[in-house]
């Protein structure tokens, strides 16, 4: 067995696109009778350029909430994003991150677990220390953590955050890691890491077929694999067989197996289409710990 089990989050990116209410409520409450509480979310889910759908994820998740009235989640909201046209563009002044932040305490109540910063390019260590500012002040009036996700440069916050302490989530799959941009900074003994994207976009294996609807196709992505990412897939899922005894046969069991076998992370995120797919994904993540 693997040591280190890690936190199982779900995903919501695709909800209000490819996962419609009916059946995002549907994966909601099979989530909590199976005993998860974790939900990661965003101002701008789903990114799928429509700017109808802005917000409509956290949308039907505090839908969700309300009707249920729920008040033992653990959701991440990440903020910041103006826009779901897949830009850059943001507000992260410290005026604008206590704004939205009690917003979400209003809508989830003592649901929020985490405010995340949502993507930053920048360098300046003076706006980045407003931003933090912000964010201190409100999480602390909140109560929840302090988090990022697609910040360009980690080493200044380092050099900014004082004693602050983050949930930081980064993509990481059998394809590409951007865990060794963060760490030498923000050591994973200190915060906690979180895996996206460990199905790399949704490829699948050398094999599987892809749907009409598969978040691959939908995003735009060339499902022909080159030579070394082929290899590099081959070469993984011998490894995870020697090392677990198991066979692999679709993309998500190797990514999943894979974020799992990294120590640096805390937890894993886990976009999920259907229940049946969620049924299948609990029963392997318990198998792999």
């Amino acid at each position: 067995m693997m040591s280190n089990k890690k936190e199982l989050v779900l995903g919501t990116a695709q909800w209000g696109w490819t996962i419609g209410r009916e059946k995002a409520f549907e994966i909601l409450e099979y989530w909590l009778n199976a005993g998860f509480r974790a939900v990661d979310c965003a101002t701008n889910y789903p990114i799928n350029r429509q700017p109808a759908c802005f917000r409509a994820a956290e949308g039907i998740l505090s839908e969700f909430v309300q009707a249920h009235g729920l008040n033992n989640l653990d959701v991440t909201m990440k903020i910041g994003s103006t826009d779901n046209m897949r830009t850059p563009d943001n507000n992260l002044s410290s005026s604008f991150i206590q704004m939205i932040g009690h917003e979400y305490g209003r809508i989830l109540g003592k649901n929020l677990g985490c405010l995340m910063i949502h993507w930053d390019n920048r360098d300046r260590e003076e706006e980045i220390e407003n931003t933090l500012t912000g964010l201190r002040r409100v999480c602390s009036e909140l109560q929840c953590r302090m988090g990022l996700s697609g910040v360009r440069n980690p080493d200044v916050y380092a050099r900014v955050r004082g004693t602050d302490t983050f949930d930081i989530q980064v993509k990481h799959n059998v394809l590409f890691s951007d865990l060794e941009r963060y760490t030498p900074w923000l050591p994973s003994e200190t915060h906690r890491y979180y895996a996206y994207g460990i199905n790399a976009g949704g490829i699948k294996l050398p094999g599987e077929a892809y749907s009409g609807t598969s978040t691959y196709i939908v995003r735009g992505g060339n499902p022909e694999l080159n030579e070394e990412q082929t290899e590099r897939i081959r070469s993984l899922t011998e490894r995870y067989r020697q090392d677990k005894g198991t066979e692999i046969s679709r993309m998500w069991q190797l990514g999943l197996t894979h974020a799992i076998s990294e120590n640096a992370l805390h937890g894993i995120i886990a976009g999920i289409s259907s229940v049946d797919q969620l049924k299948e994904l609990i029963s392997w993540y318990e198998v792999q710990q």
